[in-house]
């Protein structure tokens, strides 16, 4: 499969070459949004800063609907717009761009859609030909934003770049909990959807993408059971990844009452800042929640055999998280009927935190335009 899509992405880098003749656009930015194209993550967030500073900014997205289904988009609009442009913004792997190079006065960053990681992913988990797409896309970053110096380490690694790549500026989608009117603006329009929602404690579901299961993700999750052991005032919410929602979506499955699939609400700081306590496992979640110093449940039904056929993990799983691992079903309905306590995170936050101003957009936007 990768193969074929190897050859659309060597006819983009052909129209690429070509439209390479074509002058380079100043005010141009070609922005990379295939994980979050909401409002809400590291790349909606910058195109607003960009648009508020920069009012004449070309801004041109590319997101998960734009695939080679649609042939003239993806094999002329958008070389053409990626060849013209200034600045290359990414959330994810654009894996056309392992056959291109962009001019030394073309800044291409790398915001990641995750704020920090307990799994390992990119050049640390990836192998064959995918590895090789990924080192080669890669060497086109002129700039890495990370958090702090301890995910500084990690993503070099992940990202196979050279230090210098690294920049220590916060994420832009974390800015949000520094701003009180925003995050209640938020809350207001989740509960305006959501009215009976409001009053009750929300416990959001949030599990990691799990490479090997992808028909059957949080299948082992038994909600009939959940639904019977929460309370009267307790909902669960589900965020699942994009992929599990299709397939959840596809088996036609319907859900008790007190148990809500949001996977398809828009971004997911906002569920983050309604829920009362969050349930995760090997999620990067957990970075942006701790921010809230709410309660935190990790349920790691699957640790062992994650950590040994899975990805694994940068650190000791159960002494790294910040807050109880329950591994049985049983545990962690358990832990439900207990009010949450909240935990310390203070020497975890400033583990994964150099900054905590809800500054990380500026700092990035000083950075894009550094030598103006």
């Amino acid at each position: 499969m990768i193969r074929l899509k190897e050859l659309g992405y060597v006819l983009f880098a052909v129209s690429f070459r070509i439209c390479s003749l074509f002058p380079r656009k100043k005010n141009r930015f070609f922005l990379v949004a295939t994980h979050d194209s909401s409002g809400e993550g590291n790349i909606g967030i910058m195109a607003r800063r960009i648009k508020r500073v920069k009012p004449d900014s070309d801004l041109c997205f590319y997101t998960r609907k734009d695939s080679i289904r649609h042939p003239i988009r993806f094999f002329a609009v958008l070389p053409y717009q990626l060849a013209t442009a200034s600045y290359v913004l990414l959330d994810n792997e654009f894996l056309p761009m392992a056959y291109l190079s962009f001019g030394k006065d073309v800044k291409v960053v790398q915001l990641w859609h995750g704020t920090g990681t307990i799994k390992k992913f990119g050049q640390d988990a990836n192998t064959g030909r995918l590895y090789e797409l990924e080192r080669r896309c890669n060497r086109n970053l002129t700039d890495l934003i990370v958090s702090s110096e301890y995910f500084a380490d990690i993503y070099q690694s992940a990202f196979h770049v050279p230090r210098e790549t690294i920049r220590v500026l916060g994420l832009p989608r974390t800015d949000l909990f520094w701003n009180e009117a925003a995050c209640e603006k938020r809350k207001q329009r989740f509960y305006q959807k959501f009215p009976d929602l409001k009053g009750k404690e929300l416990i959001l579901y949030a599990p990691t993408f799990r490479d090997d299961q992808l028909e059957n993700q949080g299948m082992s999750f038994d909600y009939e059971r959940v639904s019977s052991s929460l309370g009267k005032d307790q909902i669960l919410l589900l965020r699942f990844h994009p992929f599990v929602a299709k397939a959840w979506k596809e088996k036609g499955l319907t859900l008790p009452d007190n148990i809500l699939d949001v996977s398809g609400y828009e971004g997911i700081s906002t569920l983050l800042l309604v829920a009362d306590r969050l349930i995760t496992d090997y999620s990067s979640v957990v970075f942006e929640y701790c921010l809230l110093k709410r309660p935190m449940i990790f349920y790691a039904y699957d640790l062992e055999h994650f950590s040994e056929q899975g990805r694994s993990f940068y650190e000791d799983y159960e002494s790294f998280v910040p807050g109880p691992v329950v591994k049985k079903l049983e545990d962690l309905l358990e832990e439900l009927k207990n009010p949450g306590k909240t935990s310390s995170y203070e020497g975890f936050i400033d583990q994964c935190y150099q900054y905590l101003d809800g500054k990380s957009g500026e700092r990035v936007l000083r950075l894009l335009f550094s030598e103006e």
